[in-house]
């Protein structure tokens, strides 16, 4: 598991929480053809800093509720 990862924020409208969208592409082993997987994860965002369209960077940490194990550690890139 990666210690730090990088995404775009698909929503903020929760309080404290952004989602973040991770895309990775992988070739297929057998047909190798280039496949795009998405992950989405709830992101805690102590300050409300986060908007849609920004590129951030989060780490995990403990769990903070039902599905949020993950924290805002920077924005990397602001939308336009």
């Amino acid at each position: 598991m990666k210690a730090k990862q990088k995404g775009l924020v698909v929503s903020n409208k929760m309080d404290k929480t952004a989602v973040v969208k991770i895309t990775t592409r992988y070739q297929h082993p057998l047909f190798k053809k280039y496949v795009v997987r998405q992950k989405k994860y709830k992101v805690h965002d102590p300050n409300n800093e986060c908007n849609v369209g920004d590129l951030v960077e989060f780490r995990q940490c403990r769990p903070l509720s039902k599905e949020k194990r993950w924290l805002v550690t920077g924005i990397v890139e602001k939308a336009v």
